[in-house]
């Protein structure tokens, strides 16, 4: 048998190679394969770092987000409970003649999802932006009242 028609440039050979790469295809699109959107969030997720705080009467959430401008930043409540902070760090408008040797700060979209507790107030939320970091506190409820005993009377048979 001549091995010469079995060779890497061989139309047998890339027909197999086509098949091979359509079978792998239809593998990575599974049903079970993140989204592009959902590996987008847990990238902007990932990528931006808080710090929380608990206070008797509050929790509050810090972000720095130097070079953001506050119109730039989204400060929303999902599902009744869950606070979402996003927004996007856009970059600066390159000036003529002028080119990058060097880019590290980064730049794109950002978002954190903070499940909240049961005490937090959900209406009573603020948020400040000031020197580059952002402060999001929301105020807790006041703690419910103890229920009072109730007295039944005792009646003589």
């Amino acid at each position: 048998m001549d091995l010469r028609i079995m060779g890497v440039g061989s139309p047998l050979f890339s027909t197999l190679q086509q098949m091979m790469d359509t079978a792998n295809d239809t593998e990575n699109s599974s049903f079970n394969a993140p989204t592009r959107i959902y590996i987008r969030d847990a990238k902007a997720m990932a990528a931006t770092p808080a710090d929380v705080k608990e206070y008797p009467s509050s929790y509050v959430f810090i972000i720095d987000m130097p070079g953001v401008k506050s119109g730039d930043i989204k400060v929303q409540v999902e599902e009744d409970n869950v606070l979402v902070i996003s927004g996007e760090r856009k970059r600066e408008e390159e000036k003529e003649g002028a080119k990058y040797v060097r880019m590290e700060r980064r730049v794109g979209k950002f978002m954190r999802k903070f499940v909240l507790p049961e005490n937090a107030n959900t209406d009573a939320i603020s948020a400040v932006c000031q020197d580059g970091v952002l402060t999001v506190t929301v105020e807790k409820l006041p703690p419910p009242e103890p229920k009072k005993p109730k007295k039944i009377e005792v009646k003589i048979a």
